[in-house]
């Protein structure tokens, strides 16, 4: 997994690159570089760590030019070091490579190259793409026309197999970069008389908003006149060009000390944007995007399959408890990463859903093509406009939250829980299960969603101090029960994700199966115990959790308890209290997730942690 960038045009490309290269470096850190062309000649500067270390190394030895291709690398194939920093070289140092993805069959290429005379000198799967392009570019030609970069880039590619986005560049064919597609994500940006190519969208936001996303099977060559696109055979191929609404201002830290904290902020903006002109709270009807499913489809679907990973299946969880009570549609949540390996039980009359950020997760495209396979239709939940998973599914709910970039995702899923909202009223309705006036009340309850957020945001300083008290934790227990148990695995997640503290959720009621033998004397139990106050299903949860707050408390556990402004039954026995404005029961989910985003943010502050890029991992995992 690894950020790539490519930039031709009339500007000076290093620190278009480089620029490019901190915007991307949420995709992978371990080491960075970049090739220019200059002259006709190519020039390499590497570095292990993160781009400031490679900003030192150029500083020191500068370089120029107006055409040039880089890289920020999460290792696969070799350790992170300045020698397996990419881009790759070929045995004369003419061709350059960025690659983001893996080649399954390097061993065996590497192998035959060497018999061929080729050498060597990293771990890498990446530096067999170079001497693979150096072999057919210094093949002879079949007529008097030498053979062009990008002719021997597509006579390459047709041999490896894996997944790989590509930039390439070559000194025998100078001013040119040939970018490729087959699997992970590979963006083109139209500029003013300059192209660029990446793998997401904010790299090239300052420079370009038209932009479109290659296919599988995509070659696309940049010149300073333009841009032409062909598949692996060589015959033409076009794309829709999409003009991105994002403000570049909006991947900017804007103020704020991380990425990750802004992002936490913009969450009363995210689910705004999300319900903007789909809901009717006066009406209580809701309004879909265009798509290919019918709402005859959707009546007759007998089932839905939730595919999703990591932070999109805790929303997916939530999305179960949701379709399940409001449409009466039997729902399963599958890991991603799982789904299309234990042959699923899916027909025509399944819809499979797939939730994703970027639209560009390696096994939820995986898993919507199984889907696909076995005759399903497909819905998409995405951030991204033109990602893979949206391209191919029947239909998307684009979740407005603007660009992401801190690796442990926050926005992404209250937006991610207002799509999965905004769908099951709409199905419900369709199905002929809520009344007008029901509807009315769980959209003007949305409608009051995000200034119940800033509210929350506001009494950040408490988070803040209670972080102080647990800082130096070695674990936590996380409890919840019905929506509110996805909310306390999300909360676990990201307390190990960007706290490196261990973290286990658990459905409250679990506690006494087994979980309830690591309370410890003072081990911080946190817990989700609001409570709707309407329904006689929601008092009973509620009920039960304090049950088990009263188990955990008994045994030495330091609580603290995430209530409904008003409760007093919790707040004698519990040692924290976190309250929160009263919604729904489904709505109380986005509420509770904010104060754990900012404990888990807080924490990680204290203990010196990089928050933005938490060690070991990458935004969007691209690669299987």
């Amino acid at each position: 997994m690894s950020g790539i960038i490519g930039y031709i045009g009339n500007k000076r490309v290093v620190p278009v690159l480089l620029e490019g290269l901190q915007r991307l470096q949420y995709r992978g850190y371990d080491s960075a570089g970049l090739a220019v062309m200059k002259d006709g000649s190519l020039t390499i500067r590497r570095a292990t760590g993160k781009i400031r270390n490679l900003e030192d190394v150029i500083r020191l030895n500068p370089l120029d030019g107006t055409c040039g291709i880089g890289e920020t690398r999460w290792a696969t194939h070799g350790a992170p070091t300045e020698e397996n920093a990419h881009p790759h070289r070929d045995c004369h140092g003419k061709v350059a490579v960025v690659h983001n993805g893996i080649i399954e069959n390097y061993m065996e290429l590497k192998q035959e190259l060497a018999e061929e005379g080729h050498v060597f000198t990293t771990e890498t799967d990446t530096e067999v793409i170079a001497h693979l392009i150096e072999k057919y570019l210094d093949r002879p030609s079949l007529g008097s026309a030498p053979v062009t970069l990008d002719d021997a880039v597509r006579t390459a590619v047709q041999r490896l197999t894996g997944s790989f986005a590509l930039a390439i560049m070559s000194a025998s064919d100078a001013n040119k970069i040939v970018a490729v597609r087959q699997g992970p994500p590979a963006v083109i940006g139209l500029g003013k008389n300059e192209y660029l190519v990446a793998s997401d969208v904010p790299a090239i936001l300052y420079h370009t908003r038209d932009l479109f996303f290659l296919a599988d099977g995509d070659i696309a060559v940049l010149t300073p006149n333009g841009v032409k696109l062909m598949d692996f055979q060589g015959e033409p191929v076009t794309r829709r060009v999409q003009h991105i609404s994002w403000d570049p201002i909006l991947a900017e830290k804007g103020g704020f000390k991380h990425f990750t904290l802004k992002e936490i902020y913009e969450q009363p903006r995210a689910v705004r944007d999300t319900a903007l002109g789909r809901v009717s709270p006066e009406t209580g009807q809701i309004f879909l995007d265009e798509m290919e499913i019918t709402e005859d489809e959707f009546r007759s679907f007998r089932e839905i399959k939730i595919v999703a990973a990591g932070t999109s299946r805790h929303a997916g969880l939530a999305g179960k408890i949701m379709l399940e009570r409001l449409a009466r549609v039997p729902t399963e949540v599958d890991y991603a990463s799982e789904f299309r390996y234990r042959d699923p039980l899916v027909d025509s009359r399944t819809l499979t859903m797939l939730i994703t950020q970027s639209g560009e997760t390696a096994d939820t495209i995986a898993g919507q093509r199984e889907a696909q396979a076995k005759g399903s239709k497909t819905l998409a939940i995405c951030n991204v406009l033109g990602g893979m998973v949206p391209r191919e599914a029947n239909g998307t709910i684009y979740t407005h939250a603007g660009p992401e970039i801190g690796v442990g995702s926050t926005k992404t899923f209250t937006a991610q829980l207002i799509g999965l909202y905004l769908f099951a009223v709409y199905l419900g309705q369709l199905r002929s299960l809520i009344p007008p006036a029901v509807s009315k009340e769980l959209l003007s309850e949305l409608t009051m969603l995000p200034r119940q957020l800033e509210y929350v945001l506001q009494k950040d300083e408490e988070y803040e101090e209670l972080a102080r008290h647990f800082d130096r934790a070695a674990d936590f227990l996380f409890l919840g029960r019905g929506v509110h148990f996805p909310v306390a695995l999300e909360g676990a997640l990201k307390m190990k994700k960007v706290s490196y503290i261990h973290a286990e959720a658990y459905p409250a009621g679990e506690l006494k199966h087994g979980p309830i033998a690591l309370i410890t004397e003072g081990l911080p139990v946190v817990v989700m115990a609001t409570c709707d106050g309407k329904s006689a299903d929601s008092r009973l949860r509620y009920e039960r959790t304090v049950s088990n707050i009263k188990e955990a408390k008994a045994r030495g556990a330091v609580i603290v308890a995430l209530v409904t402004e008003g409760d007093r039954e919790v707040q004698d026995m519990a040692d924290h209290l976190i309250t929160l404005p009263q919604t729904n029961e489904y709505l109380s989910a986005v509420l509770e997730v904010i104060p754990l985003q900012l404990l888990a943010y807080h924490i990680a502050v204290l203990r010196g942690c990089d928050v933005d890029q938490p060690r070991n991992l990458a935004k969007s995992v691209t690669v299987e």
